[in-house]
């Protein structure tokens, strides 16, 4: 089957219309990303300068933080210019390219999430033979595992969407190219796309979110039967709340926008839930690793020292 697009370029309707609004938002979202490069690249220097941090839950956070810088890009710069510009076009190629990357993106994370947590089990649950289980090589294969299965998800997606026919109404109600919005300006059919939608972003998030939960399960089994003290059993789960708080913050906007709503709805409050996943967890991301460890702190003021007041090094 040939494609049959008709139109070849796409209006973005954004957040709003309202000039003034789009000036503050336009100053918000500056600043929202311009927190997230800084934050997450923070996060990247401070482990790849300091040989203590080269561990694998450190590994996987620099994987989360790469998955944040990238994931704010695809959306936050294309919506920046929007805010600016009376008209946001966007050619059928682009639009297609941005739904790539930001399923993606956005699927990898997900997953890595997942085996962040299997690596917090392992950590706990058999802390002697951590560094045997979680070698170099396994780590290089679970964090490349995430990249794989997010890359060909989203190319699935971009794939099926590429064939259907677009013959006229061009205005997307969103602020990104995403699947939903997309699906309601199509001429033919979409019942493959809601279809394979519906079935391997459950999928994916899914099994993520499981294999999460059955790691603190085990954990929490672990530190009631094994750890005899109140006192221990914090310390160890207190390591994981940072983790549960970035899975919280995923998790429950990703599944209310994907599962709970229904497809081809491009409403209002799923535009907010894009956002909140999108532009402001990857911001809050590094500030909830970072506030609470100590080791991260610790690394990023001997990087800084070194860097501007080599004196007193």
């Amino acid at each position: 089957m040939k494609n049959q697009t008709d139109v070849h370029e796409f209006f973005l309707l954004g957040l709003t219309n309202d000039r003034r609004q789009q000036h503050i938002l336009f100053i918000l979202f500056l600043l929202l990303y311009t927190s997230c490069l800084l934050g997450n690249g923070a996060i990247l220097v401070a482990v790849l300068a300091d040989p203590r941090l080269h561990t694998p839950m450190y590994f996987f956070l620099c994987n989360l933080s790469c998955l944040d810088l990238c994931f704010s890009t695809v959306t936050v710069p294309k919506m920046l210019t929007g805010f600016l510009m009376e008209h946001q076009s966007i050619s059928f190629i682009a639009c297609l390219t941005q739904l790539h990357f930001f399923h993606f993106l956005g699927s990898s994370e997900a997953l890595l999430l997942g085996v962040m947590a299997y690596d917090r089990y392992v950590a706990i649950c058999n802390p002697l033979r951590y560094t045997v289980i979680m070698g170099k090589w396994v780590c290089i294969m679970l964090a490349v595992a995430p990249w794989t299965t997010g890359f060909f998800h989203a190319l699935m997606h971009t794939v099926v969407t590429s064939r259907l026919w677009f013959c006229g109404p061009n205005l997307v109600q969103h602020f990104i190219c995403d699947i939903k919005p997309l699906l309601k300006l199509s001429c033919s059919s979409t019942a493959l796309n809601v279809t394979l939608l519906n079935i391997f972003a459950s999928c994916i998030a899914l099994s993520s979110f499981l294999l999460t939960l059955l790691s603190y399960l085990y954990i929490i089994a672990f530190l009631f039967f094994k750890v005899q003290t109140w006192q221990s059993r914090w310390k160890a789960f207190s390591t994981c709340a940072s983790h549960l708080t970035v899975v919280a913050l995923l998790y429950i906007p990703v599944l209310s926008n994907y599962m709970l709503a229904s497809a081809g709805n491009a409403s209002d409050r799923e535009m907010i839930i894009t956002l909140l996943y999108s532009i402001v967890t990857p911001v809050l991301n590094p500030l909830i690793y970072t506030l609470r460890n100590q080791e991260v702190k610790s690394a990023l003021r001997k990087f800084l020292t070194k860097k501007f007041l080599p004196g007193r090094t």
